[in-house]
């Protein structure tokens, strides 16, 4: 998996066969050519699933996220994006699935992926709707001037509301952001907060200590040191808020957002780092 990266079009049943299923996961696992770890690429990059279903309004969103490892190959994950499941609603019950990373790579990745789909039989409500919201971008000090109030109700029947976002930082500016700086991100719907801090960036084990979170262990290079969001070789995994209580199912809702560093915005003095969001708010109606 290099370049234009790999892509699959897939059965994935009618929206009702999927809704049927209260779980979904994604399993995936990277290996690389030849026998041993010497010949996978060295650097930590980004892999990004997308999906594109067919008369999907959110065709191109992103599915799931993935950091390589250094020079290991071993990497095996399951990814829990049970509210993201009206990305997969198709109107001819195919989507096609495309997986990236950089396309400088000098040698390949070579990625599996299944999509798993179960009853754990403990939700009574399934998501039908989503609704997108922010997305990141450079960690300066204009950072927070580009994002504005959306206004929004809910869909008629909906009776809960989760907040879903997947964030991680990169780069390394003067603070060592977006990388090994600690930011927080907030998410203040009609008024209460909803915040996640990345309190392990830049500790000297705060990864190694994530290995039992799917960290791949003994990787070559700096894998130990805990990053903002991410780890080298595991998952990144969608942050998952239920907000049913601070919305209004019947009327106007607000949503702001805006990301700190150090308790305010950030103002590097130079190079500075990037932040990956993707967030939207995900609606429910019973099941039954």
């Amino acid at each position: 998996m290099t370049g234009k990266g790999i892509w699959k079009n897939v059965h994935v049943g009618t929206p009702s066969h999927i809704q049927s299923f209260d779980t979904i996961e994604l399993e995936a696992s990277l290996d690389c050519p030849g026998g041993y770890d010497a010949l996978c690429p060295i650097w930590d990059r980004i892999v990004d699933l997308k999906v594109c279903c067919s008369g999907n309004e959110h065709c191109g969103s992103e599915l799931g996220r993935w950091i390589t490892p250094f020079r290991r190959r071993v990497g095996h994950w399951v990814t829990d994006i049970s509210g993201l499941a009206p990305l997969l609603f198709s109107q001819n019950e195919y989507c096609n699935l495309s997986m990236t990373t950089d396309w400088w790579l000098p040698k390949p990745w070579m990625p599996s992926l299944n999509i798993r789909m179960y009853n754990k039989k403990v939700y009574p409500v399934a998501p039908v709707e989503l609704m997108p919201l922010f997305e990141g971008g450079t960690f300066d000090k204009n950072y927070n001037s580009k994002y504005k109030p959306i206004n929004f109700t809910v869909p008629m029947g909906t009776t809960n509301v989760s907040l879903v976002a997947v964030i991680t930082g990169h780069g390394s500016d003067n603070n060592g952001c977006g990388e090994f700086c600690i930011t927080s991100h907030h998410f203040v719907i009609n008024g209460i907060p909803n915040v996640i801090n990345f309190t392990a960036a830049g500790s000297a084990l705060g990864c190694a200590d994530a290995t039992p979170t799917g960290v791949v262990p003994n990787e070559h290079g700096t894998w130990l040191y805990g990053r903002d969001g991410w780890c080298d070789g595991r998952q990144v995994n969608p942050w998952v808020v239920d907000v049913t209580s601070q919305i209004n199912l019947q009327g106007e809702n607000t949503i702001v957002y805006y990301g700190w560093f150090q308790g305010g915005n950030p103002n590097p003095v130079s190079n500075p780092g990037v932040i990956f969001m993707t967030s939207q708010l995900v609606f429910y109606e019973p099941t039954n």
